[in-house]
């Protein structure tokens, strides 16, 4: 597992396993998301397993399974739900990362928690280009309904 801290709440990392709850423990996380579909690799732990012995060490849990390249507005929303009231630090994993930190720059556009080249910078200090996604970040960020 190769962790990678985007802010000072938040990290993303590639897939995680039961012997890695204990170490996140240890390391102060308290939430995990998985952001990775049941199925994609042989020998990867079924999401439903890990939540249980996740939850059974005292995490957070949440699974919200992402197809590579499949950022619904749904799955913004929940992940950004996720985020929301939540113990810190979060750790979201998927393969690589790149689905979770994908999901975390689209909410926090949507949040309007940063703009688009905080973002940027923000991924790739963690070692993610997602320069690609700048007009959806954009959108997004423009798309947040306004007080009338």
């Amino acid at each position: 597992m190769d962790i990678k801290p985007v802010t000072s709440s938040f990290s993303v990392a590639d897939q995680v396993t039961a012997a890695d709850l204990l170490p996140l423990k240890a390391a102060g996380y308290r939430t995990l998301i998985c952001n990775r579909p049941d199925g994609e690799a042989e020998g990867q732990p079924a999401a439903e397993a890990l939540a249980a012995e996740a939850r059974a060490q005292g995490f957070d849990w949440y699974w919200i399974p992402i197809s590579s390249g499949q950022f619904t507005d749904e799955a913004v929303a929940t992940f950004t739900q996720a985020l929301a009231g939540k113990e810190e630090p979060v750790l979201a994993f998927c393969r690589t990362g790149t689905r979770s930190i994908t999901l975390w720059a689209l909410a926090q556009a949507r949040g309007g928690q940063q703009s688009t080249v905080e973002l940027l910078q923000l991924a790739a200090g963690a070692g993610y280009d997602l320069s690609s996604l700048s007009p959806r970040l954009d959108a997004d960020a423009g798309s947040i309904d306004k007080p009338e």
